[in-house]
């Protein structure tokens, strides 16, 4: 029987679950950098996670990958991982829908839905309507909602990292709940926003484009 971790390597792999929690997908290598710890010390505490399943060693995406030679992989947090952090969902929550749908037909669980997206936008559009960049405004107000948004800067426009999601057990089964929440975004950067991954549906995170026009609008009017 192996005896347990010393509680330094507990707070090291805390800490270690916590910023790919935040920042999403990560290399060892940048998790090390991060972290100030050796090649050697971050692949032992990743060993770790992965054995406990709080992590999974992934590919990275296409997109992500320069230069010669085999790409490194990224580490991701796992469902396992993510119950460990704080959550909105839980299987009553499941239950409930589930029995909404039977007893009154799918049109209620879209009600609910709109409803939780309605809220969503109400509370938005508040927290961004004196923000110039409403993108980063957007991303501040939905960590401030338990869910560590952040914004990457792409060629032809912006992506909405969602790096962990409140409901994913919930929005697994019920997919209605993510095409709410988009439509919800859409309406606060006043564009179409298109859902490229979710992490209810498996990937490391939520992600969401806007195109330029965002950016371009508010620069206009500032």
């Amino acid at each position: 029987m192996s005896a347990p971790p010393a509680s330094d390597d507990l707070r090291t792999r805390d800490a270690i679950a916590r910023v790919i929690l935040e920042s999403g997908p990560s290399t060892a290598v940048a998790l090390g950098e991060r972290l100030a710890l050796t090649p050697a010390g971050i692949r032992r505490h990743l060993d770790n996670l992965v054995a406990e399943g709080i992590l999974e060693a992934r590919e990275p995406h296409i997109g992500l990958t320069r230069g010669r030679g085999r790409p490194s992989k990224v580490f991701v947090m796992t469902d396992r991982g993510r119950e460990k952090f704080e959550h909105s969902y839980d299987d009553l929550a499941v239950a409930a829908l589930k029995f909404m749908s039977a007893q009154s037909g799918e049109h209620l669980v879209k009600a609910f839905a709109k409803n939780r997206a309605d809220d969503i936008e109400r509370k938005g559009s508040e927290a961004i309507k004196k923000r110039s960049h409403k993108t980063e405004a957007l991303a501040s107000f939905l960590t401030e909602q338990g869910y560590a948004a952040t914004v990457i800067e792409r060629k032809m426009g912006e992506e909405i990292c969602q790096h962990h999601c409140p409901i994913a057990h919930v929005a697994a089964e019920f997919p209605e709940l993510c095409e709410a929440e988009t439509a919800a975004f859409s309406a606060l950067l006043g564009t179409h926003v298109q859902r490229l991954a979710t992490i209810a549906h498996g990937d490391g995170v939520c992600t969401t484009y806007i195109p330029n026009l965002v950016k371009k609008t508010t620069a206009r009017r500032g």
